[in-house]
Parts: structure tokens; C-alpha cells; sequence
């Protein structure tokens, strides 16, 4: 699969953006990945709005609740990126044999492994790694709840005697089985219609949403996410060692992922999404960053910058900013989800620093505080406020502030869309 294929108008859109060329308009993504989605019940909600064909919407990542996004929801909303996320789930148990499933009233699609039991104490839906039902729960959806939170299963430690290659469980060779999927599934897009972004935990780096192992039977090695926060301070060596290992299995199936598609068939590529900052400060100093994490994020950026055309993304929310330089230096295109509530993420000064140098993906309205809880019109006006600061030169793709969450009004994401669409009528 490596012929050149089309550039149609949306494609050309996003490539143009994450070109830092003036594209014709904003670009947008929603369903492009697991950081820029919706919770399926705003897809649905949607759905309705538009009155588009009733049926019921896939959860296409179980863990978040995020829904499909199929392509006739795509063109109501002016979405211009397409998601190759590969058949398998944050649980472990891969999007197929889909089956009804009820909660909070909302009736949706789950995958055949999408297995649940009632938690005997507080109520909720318990979910199990791979659909094992023999196996300790891995998440926990309380009751009420619109999505899961991880269970920690850790076993008693020995800090003197790690084994790295515990923590690189998931992150293993990609069979043929699954190649042959990402294969036909980049088929799907091979129209060129939409710019593809392609996310697969088997390529990402040390992504701090599977260290507890919810898709892991028994799962060993340090899977509590505080003890993996201190491990990186008292066994830096431990972790380069994960680290290390992660990146070989990583560039190893980026290689053959390549070898199979092709340069056209990917445009941008998800590579970790392990937050660094909080709302007013960061998980751990720049110095840290540049001796813990860089040297990995060189090695795969390196391999990608060498060998494709692929842009590469970060995810990081919270206070990130003072983090960019280096993830810029580390050969990272594009950052998400661009948190400007967060202290030191002002857009203005964000879009004049890093102009050119830094594709923003998101940060076209508040997810937080305006889009839920704001009206139309407010969702209105910061969304025109954001498209007016960032576009300018491109290096910007509309998103909200990471996934659009549940209980979010369709009126304020109805304003959110048609606010794109009119901005870009200015152009």
C-alpha cells in the first residue's frame, strides 16, 4: 500500500496547518484519537440534533467512554481528520463483534469483550482485562458514572530487584494478525479525503495512562501510577531501562508499519501522552524532562523524521509550556491539548513564542468551564477568540481542550462547530 494517494480539500487543510502554511481555513479534529474525542453520549446527542440515521453509537475507547464518530456525523460537524487507531482497547480485548450495552440510560455498542459485573459494594460496572471474567477487575465505572477508572493490582515490590521488561508487558513486537488490520483499516482512508492520524499503543512511549496494566491479566512491575511517579526519582535507571526497551519495540513496529503503508498512508502519529504539567505547575522540573524522557523522545522522533514524512504528537495537559523547547528540540511537531487555563498557557503569548516552530492541537475552547457550563454564546466567542489568535500562518488544528465530556449541552457544542464554520467563512 504505497501509492500516492489524493489530497482532497480537508486533507490539504490539516497538511497545511501542520506544515505551518495558511491553510484555507482552521482544520478540525474530533474522533481523530483518544485525546481529541467525544463521550458517546454526546455522539449521540448529536446524531439526534442532526437528524441523521438512528442507530446506536460504537464506544470505540472503553476506558473514556469515547464514542465513534462515523463519517455523516464527521460531515455535519466539518471534521477533516480520520482516526487509525488499530482493533485493540485500552482493556485489552479489540473493537469487534460489537453488542448492545446499557448505562445511564443511554443504550450504545461495546465490543464482544467488553465484559462487565456489578461492583457488590458501591454499585458501578466493573470491567475485565481482555474480557477475562476469571481475572481481578481492572476498572471500575461507579455507579452513575460516564466512564472507568483504572484498578491498581500491584503486587508487593522489590525496588532493589526490578525487572524493566515488567513494565514493557504491553508494548510488544505487532503480529501479523494485526498488521493485516491496520492495513485494511488504512485502506478505509485511502481516498485522501481526510488527513489520518494514526495512534497504536504498540508505537507510543511511556504512556503514563497504561502504567496500571488494564489490559494485562496479572500484571507485573511497578503498575501503581504514585510508585511509577517516584520511581523516576529514586531509579532513574530503571526506567531508562523501560524506556529503552519501549523505544526498541516501538521503532521496530513503526518500521514495519511503514513497510506495509507507506509514507501516504499516515500523516501525523500519536506519540505518547503522559502529562507533564498540572493546572498551575508540572509533574517534574525541565531539568528532569531533559535527562529522563528527551533522550527517548530523540531516539523515535530521530527514526520518524529519517524515514517518513509523519508529523509527530505529543500529548501533555496542564502547564506544559515550560516543557515546549525541549519537545521541540526533541523533534516533536505537535502538542495537545493546549490547556490556556492552565498557568503559563495564555494563546497569545503561546502562538508569538512558538510560531512557527510548534503546531498547537486543541486549545479552541475551554472543556472545563465554557463549553459545559458556558452558553452558546460564550462557546461562541472564545471558540472565534482562539480561531482569530492561532490560525494565523497555520500551526493550529481546532479541538476542544482535550475530550468533550458527558452532560456537555449539544446547544454549546453546536455553537462550537458552527463558530468554526464561521470563522472560516471569513477567510
Amino acid at each position: 500500500m504505497n501509492a500516492k494517494k489524493a489530497i482532497g480539500p480537508k486533507r490539504k487543510r490539516v497538511l497545511d496547518a501542520i506544515n505551518h502554511r495558511s491553510p484555507d481555513g482552521a482544520p478540525m479534529d474530533f474522533g481523530g484519537s483518544a485525546t481529541t474525542g467525544m463521550h458517546v453520549s454526546c455522539v449521540a446527542k448529536l446524531r439526534d440534533h442532526y437528524g441523521l440515521e438512528q442507530r446506536l453509537v460504537k464506544v470505540c475507547e472503553p476506558f473514556q467512554m469515547l464514542g465513534l464518530i462515523d463519517d455523516d456525523l464527521k460531515e455535519a460537524i466539518g471534521v477533516d481528520v480520520a482516526a487509525l487507531m488499530g482493533r485493540g482497547t485500552f482493556f485489552g480485548f479489540d473493537n469487534r463483534d460489537w453488542k448492545p450495552w446499557s448505562f445511564n440510560g443511554l443504550e450504545v455498542l461495546v465490543p464482544e469483550g467488553f465484559r462487565t459485573t456489578v461492583e457488590p459494594e458501591k454499585g458501578g460496572a466493573l470491567i475485565y482485562p481482555k474480557g477475562d471474567l476469571s481475572a481481578r477487575p481492572s476498572g471500575h465505572m461507579p455507579k452513575d458514572g460516564f466512564f472507568f477508572d483504572a484498578i491498581i493490582r500491584q503486587k508487593p515490590l522489590d525496588l532493589d530487584h526490578l525487572n524493566p521488561d515488567d513494565n514493557a508487558e504491553q508494548y510488544q513486537p505487532l503480529t501479523e494478525a494485526q498488521l493485516d488490520d491496520i492495513e485494511q483499516d488504512a485502506r478505509a482512508l485511502e481516498s485522501g479525503e481526510y488527513a489520518v492520524f494514526a495512534s497504536l499503543v504498540n508505537t507510543n512511549l511511556g504512556d503514563i495512562a497504561w502504567a496500571p496494566g488494564p489490559d494485562l491479566i496479572d500484571p507485573k512491575g511497578v503498575r501503581d501510577v504514585a510508585e511509577w511517579y517516584m520511581l523516576t526519582a529514586s531509579r532513574p535507571d530503571v526506567v531508562h531501562k523501560i524506556f529503552e526497551r519501549q523505544v526498541e519495540i516501538g521503532i521496530e513496529n513503526l518500521a514495519r508499519i511503514h513497510q506495509r503503508l507507506g509514507d501516504d498512508a499516515i500523516d501525523v502519529v500519536f506519540l505518547c501522552g503522559t502529562d507533564f504539567g498540572t493546572q498551575t505547575s508540572s509533574f517534574c522540573s525541565v531539568r528532569t524532562f531533559d535527562s529522563l524522557w528527551k533522550p527517548h523522545y530523540v531516539e523515535v522522533c530521530d527514526w520518524i523524521h529519517k524515514h517518513t514524512t509523519w508529523k509527530t504528537f505529543k500529548h501533555s495537559c496542564g502547564s506544559s509550556e515550560r516543557f515546549f523547547e525541549s519537545m521541540i528540540d526533541a523533534g516533536i511537531d505537535i502538542v495537545n491539548p493546549v490547556q490556556c487555563s492552565a498557568k503559563g498557557m495564555d494563546p497569545r503569548m503561546l502562538k508569538e513564542k512558538y510560531r512557527g516552530r510548534l503546531v498547537f492541537w486543541g486549545g479552541g475552547v475551554d472543556t472545563q468551564r465554557t463549553l459545559p457550563f458556558g452558553t452558546p454564546a460564550e462557546v461562541r466567542a472564545e471558540v472565534l477568540e482562539r480561531c482569530e489568535i492561532f490560525s494565523p500562518g497555520g500551526g493550529f488544528v481546532f479541538n476542544a481542550i482535550h475530550n468533550v465530556q458527558a452532560n456537555t449541552p449539544v446547544e454549546n457544542m453546536v455553537a462550537m462547530f458552527e463558530a468554526v464554520k464561521e470563522f472560516n467563512g471569513r477567510r
